[in-house]
């Protein structure tokens, strides 16, 4: 039998087709994920004399403990905190991964802290300046799906024609109001992929046109990013995923409350308690952070 003569081909630079430039055609990875991190700690005696801020703190270690229940909508109030205070409070939440813009007359900034489901909730005047400072224990605050309700209307308003070549988003636009509106009866949330429809250029300017955009923005980032918005619709929120190189890939409606990826898992709360007990713990004296 006459041998095969089948050529071996190296696998490494040379074996798989080159770009224009001649290097290989690589996909770039992630480069970071966003993990828990302990935050650097003063020693227990440089902060002794800092009670009101180790109170403040225990009383969000309670509301962890009970997933929130003990906080309520009121939080803790760190508003009549001194600047030293402050700074410690600061330094044991640190900034997590969501981040929230709520706007209207009194803007509202909401940051979730390194503990998970624990936020830094800060209320501003029309003059810009901060009139009130609370940390709230929740899956998310209250005052997001209140902002974003208010700033809404129950049903779209239509106009006598759609543009031209906006072909495919005029049904899109009638089973988001349907589903808003089923949503309100039921309590049945909804996703709708904009991904996988075709869309032209047109359909997108006019899904924008008579979605807009309510006061509530948040980002949540991890492994890439998720950038929601509340529309104009009650209970429809346009939520974009984006991978580490800012690239869009899943672009959806979700027709419901605020949207799961932003909201703080029971689970979660239950580890932020424990982790929040070991730096309480550390700031009195003792050796249980590991920070």
């Amino acid at each position: 039998m006459k041998a095969l003569d089948i050529p071996i081909v190296p696998w490494g630079p040379g074996s798989q087709p080159a770009d224009e430039d001649g290097a290989l055609a690589c996909m770039n990875m992630p480069e970071a994920m966003a993990v828990y991190a302990a935050p650097s700690l003063p020693e227990a005696e440089e902060v002794a004399h800092l009670t009101a801020a180790k109170a403040a703190l225990a009383r969000v270690r309670e509301a962890l403990a009970a997933c929130g229940e003990n906080a309520g909508a009121s939080g803790v109030d760190v508003s009549h905190l001194s600047p030293e205070e402050q700074g410690l409070v600061n330094q044991v939440l640190g900034e997590g991964e969501v981040s929230i813009k709520l706007g209207g007359s009194s803007p509202v900034r909401i940051q979730e802290s390194v503990l998970t489901g624990v936020w830094r909730v800060r209320r501003f005047g029309a003059d810009g300046l901060c009139v009130q400072d609370t940390i709230e224990v929740c899956d998310i605050p209250a005052v997001v799906a209140a902002s974003a309700e208010a700033a809404a209307t129950d049903a779209l308003q239509w106009p006598d024609a759609p543009p031209v070549g906006a072909i495919n988003s005029p049904p899109v636009l009638v089973e988001v109001q349907e589903r808003a509106r089923h949503y309100r009866e039921t309590g049945d949330s909804h996703v709708i992929n904009l991904t996988l429809l075709p869309l032209s250029p047109e359909d997108e300017v006019f899904l924008e046109q008579m979605l807009g955009q309510a006061h509530a923005d948040i980002l949540s980032r991890g492994y890439g990013s998720c950038r929601i918005s509340a529309t104009a619709l009650k209970n429809a929120w346009w939520v974009r995923y984006y991978n580490s190189q800012d690239v869009m890939i899943l672009n959806t409606i979700e027709i419901g409350g605020v949207p799961e990826v932003a909201c703080a898992a029971p689970q979660d709360m239950e580890d932020s308690a424990l982790r929040l007990g070991e730096i309480l713990q550390w700031l009195d004296g003792g050796d249980a952070c590991s920070a």
